[in-house]
């Protein structure tokens, strides 16, 4: 029990102090801050490395089903529309709960949270970065890959050296927009006990009863890290506008 109330309550010296403090204890903002700031960065640390994580492996399943629906050969083709239909048309919370809950069920074999939250994000954000990799490279001019391959480059080459190059300057700002959209979507996985920046709100809440003002404060811990990587894409795009 005390490791349990260490790890999701602060150290039992923290308590300790807590409970002795009563009604004298600061229940300002900054109060509130300072008495569980520990808490809230490492459920800040927690949901940027499991946004990370996920971008990484969403990044690499979107571009591998995004290629595969605008290579030659229809069944590619149908096989990359079927996959970007079902995991975005998917409810994020269904996808985690079927992931966490039910496929352990049917195998008798417990998933870690961690492990489930990655690869719940990696196949609903990789959909999303499937369509806009799909739609980037058909939004190059078809001309181009008709050059090329009457310069004699085979398809492969053509694709690599001249319709990506293109392609990606397209795709670079939804790219981060996506690295936006995931930051979001990980405080949805809370339902299945990961301990990132909302569970941590509701425990720290679930301690104190000041559900208003904590939930200010992680709402603005979001918003300041939205708000950077808004501007990063902003500038982004700007960079990368022909």
């Amino acid at each position: 029990m005390d490791d349990i109330k260490a790890k999701y309550l602060g150290s039992s010296d923290a308590l300790t102090t807590t409970k002795s403090t009563g009604s004298s204890e600061d229940r300002t903002f900054l109060g509130l801050i300072k008495q569980n700031q520990g808490a809230l960065l490492s459920g800040l640390k927690e949901t940027m490395w499991l946004t990370v994580v996920s971008i990484f492996f969403a990044t690499i399943f979107g571009i591998v089903v995004g290629l595969m629906g605008v290579v030659p050969g229809k069944f590619f083709n149908w096989l990359s529309s079927i996959l970007i239909y079902l995991f975005r048309g998917m409810p994020l919370l269904v996808l985690a709960l079927f992931i966490y809950t039910g496929i352990p069920s049917l195998t008798g074999e417990k998933i870690p949270a961690f492990v489930a939250g990655v690869v719940t994000l990696t196949f609903n954000e990789g959909a999303y970065i499937a369509a806009f990799v799909k739609g980037g490279i058909q939004a190059v001019d078809p001309g181009q890959m008709e050059a090329a391959r009457s310069l004699g480059l085979p398809f492969g080459k053509s694709m690599r050296k001249v319709i990506l190059p293109q392609g990606i300057r397209i795709m670079i700002p939804s790219f981060i927009n996506q690295f936006i959209i995931t930051l979001k979507d990980t405080s949805i996985l809370s339902i299945i006990g990961l301990l990132e920046l909302t569970q941590t709100g509701k425990i720290i809440i679930a301690r104190n009863l000041e559900g208003f003002k904590v939930w200010t404060i992680v709402a603005l811990m979001y918003l300041i890290i939205i708000t950077l990587l808004t501007w990063l894409s902003n500038w982004v795009q700007r960079r990368t506008k022909v």
